[in-house]
């Protein structure tokens, strides 16, 4: 599959490589900006079961 994907990437090795990082730091962004948000408030995490 990433043979595949790398393929898929136009130009010699370094331009492919900075388009890689690129999509990965606009994803990590992604992720971070608004998909971590969204999800936060359905995850189990805050409910606290012990007591003080």
């Amino acid at each position: 599959m990433y043979a595949f994907l790398w393929g898929l990437v136009p130009g010699p090795l370094w331009v492919r490589i900075l388009v890689v990082l690129a999509v990965f730091v606009a994803l990590v962004f992604v992720l971070f900006e608004w998909v971590f948000p969204w999800v936060a408030p359905l995850l189990p995490f805050q409910q606290q079961t012990v007591t003080g």
